[in-house]
């Protein structure tokens, strides 16, 4: 009797792990977060960079923009600029998006209890098969220095 609950143990725990494995989006080349310094804030010249290395294949890709907050950022949304480059053909954009993270009520839109994630789909992108980017995020905010972001991130996938 013991063998065979320890068999069907064993089945459950390979069977989560191939669910949780398979529901994972396997089309994402890049996805990373750079932590901002959540204690004195992150300022306005304090830029963050992401260095995606080469597609390996010609197409369109999708961007998304994510970022994580806390219950100390005290503003409804944020301005951020957004720089990309692709290295090996040339391409160059510059993208000033306004990410609202409350609702009108002042309740909070993202997924979290005490830190948030909020997403904001950037436009996509055509890129040759050696190109690499360089993306640069900063803030474009009144406020030098901005308490409550914890992270912010780069995901990238190629679209089908």
């Amino acid at each position: 009797m013991r063998n065979l609950s320890s068999r069907f143990f064993l089945n459950a725990i390979c069977l989560t792990v191939a669910l949780v494995m398979s529901s994972c989006n396997r089309k994402a080349i890049y996805s990373h977060y750079e932590h901002t310094d959540i204690s004195s804030g992150w300022g306005r010249g304090d830029v963050l960079e992401f260095m995606v290395p080469k597609v390996g294949k010609e197409g369109t890709y999708s961007e998304e923009l994510g970022l994580r907050t806390t219950m100390d950022y005290p503003f409804t949304s944020v301005t951020l600029i957004v720089r990309q480059q692709a290295l090996s053909s040339g391409f160059f954009r510059n993208d000033t998006v306004t990410v609202v993270l409350t609702d009108g009520e002042g309740n909070r839109l993202g997924e979290g209890i005490t830190l948030y994630q909020n997403t904001y789909t950037l436009p996509d992108v055509q890129l040759s098969e050696q190109d690499s980017l360089r993306i640069v995020v900063q803030h474009y905010m009144k406020r030098e220095s901005l308490p409550g972001i914890s992270d912010v991130g780069i995901t990238i996938k190629r679209k089908e």
